[in-house]
């Protein structure tokens, strides 16, 4: 298996928002990749070869290494060409961001799962209730949207950072799961608000271009096109 375009090469799914917000980055920091759409129940051998845990996204860089943790690609894009209209981070912002990150990834998905899915998590002996679930992310919801009203548009005030679109797709992904309660529910004007301007920008647009499922033997198509 070669970089046929001399490019980083991207294993992505499009659906999937570890995968988005990889995609996200790269279209901020203005960078092209190869990119090869998966279809998650027949995974590629080449991508399960150099990433044998299975998920996306899974960057494979020219030099031969593997990136295979969305945060991680975000982070390589962002230091190949720091997006202009996003905010550095001081010190103490940056420990935020790592805090609501971590929230994000750990309680917050947990839960997130457990809402969209709950009939993934019967068991003889107890009945996942997703709006038990859904409360959960609601607190969770409740804090950035205090930030934001205090402090918005975005997490840090007038300009994105790395942390907004860490979140964000998680974010639509709980909206998705059930967008009429979602959209009029009182409380969360300023998180819809945050929410809305991402689902309508034209990085999101250019991020969730459709792909083909990729094969071995198609010609190399770049991301973005």
């Amino acid at each position: 298996m070669e970089h046929q375009l001399g490019l980083p090469v991207l294993y992505t799914f499009r659906r999937c928002p570890y995968a988005m917000r990889a995609r996200l980055a790269i279209v901020a920091a203005g960078l092209k990749v190869e990119v090869r759409e998966l279809v998650l129940r027949a995974k590629p051998a080449h991508m399960l070869e150099i990433s044998p845990k299975g998920t996306v996204p899974v960057l494979w860089l020219q030099d031969g290494t593997v990136i295979d943790e969305s945060l991680d690609v975000m982070r390589w894009a962002v230091g190949q060409n720091f997006p202009a209209d996003w905010l550095v981070l001081n010190a103490q912002q940056q420990q935020q961001c790592d805090e609501w990150i971590a929230l994000l990834d750990g309680e917050f998905k947990r839960n997130l799962d457990r809402y969209k899915y709950p009939h993934r998590y019967h068991t003889e002996s107890y009945t996942c209730d997703p709006l038990e679930h859904r409360a959960a992310c609601e607190k969770i919801l409740m804090q950035w949207n205090e930030v934001l009203m205090q402090q918005g548009p975005w997490l840090f005030g007038n300009k994105p950072s790395f942390v907004d679109f860490a979140i964000l797709p998680f974010v639509r992904q709980f909206r998705i799961a059930d967008e009429a309660w979602f959209d009029a529910v009182p409380g969360y004007e300023a998180l819809k608000q945050w929410l809305a301007g991402f689902l309508q920008s034209d990085l999101l647009e250019t991020a969730m271009v459709k792909y083909s499922p990729w094969q071995p033997a198609d010609i190399p198509l770049t991301f973005p096109g």
